[in-house]
Parts: structure tokens; sequence; C-alpha cells
């Protein structure tokens, strides 16, 4: 009788490791389907504001050259360059900031197996 107690007690602590199993894998699948989904709408919105930012800087220039161009259209040329050129090397330095700072993938996921792990080892 003992030996079907234990039988008994090994597939329910299987089923139980399993049915664990399953569930941490099905939080990562939606940990994966949350990250792509941000992702993709972030760099649809990426792509529309550089779009849209580089063609009112374009005309922005234009109109400054055009303004200037009597007087001096060399020094506004300059500036102009200058300008795109600082604001370029600062958003650059921001885009590292933001990666370097950016939360781990999967953390919640990451964090339910360790509590599990440190469950199982008690």
């Amino acid at each position: 009788m003992s030996q079907e107690n234990l039988l008994s007690s090994i597939k329910n602590l299987a089923a139980t490791g399993a049915s664990i199993a399953q569930t941490r894998l099905e939080l990562l699948s939606v940990d994966v389907q949350i990250a792509r989904t941000k992702f993709i709408s972030l760099l649809v919105m990426i792509v529309c504001a550089l779009f849209f930012l580089f063609f009112g800087l374009v005309m922005l220039s234009l109109l400054i050259v055009i303004y200037s161009w009597e007087s001096d259209r060399m020094l506004a040329l300059g500036l102009l360059t200058g300008g795109f050129l600082l604001i370029g090397l600062i958003l650059t330095l921001l885009i590292k900031q933001s990666l370097a700072t950016m939360p781990k993938l999967f953390e919640a996921s990451i964090a339910e197996f360790a509590k599990d792990r440190e469950e199982l080892s008690r």
C-alpha cells in the first residue's frame, strides 16, 4: 500500500511540476507578445516622427537661407549645419543612455522562475 501512495505522490508531484512549467511558459509567451507589440508600435512612431521632423527641418532651413540670401547666407548655412550636428550628437547620447538603462527583457518571468526555484529548494 505504501508503494501505491509513493507512486501516487510522485505522479501528483510530476503533474504539479508540469502545471507550473506550463504556467511559466504561458507567462513567457505573453511577455514576448507584449514586447513585440510595444517594439513594433514604437518603431512605427519613431519612423513617422523622424520623417516629419526631417522634412520640417529641411523646410525651416530653406526658409532661413532664403530669408538671409542677400545678407549672410553662408553664416546662416553654417549655423544651421552646426545646430543640426549638435542636436544629432545630443540625441545620440540620449539614445545610448536610454538603451543602457532599459529594463531586462522577461524580467517578470525571470523573477517568477527564481521564486519557483527557491520554493522547490526548501
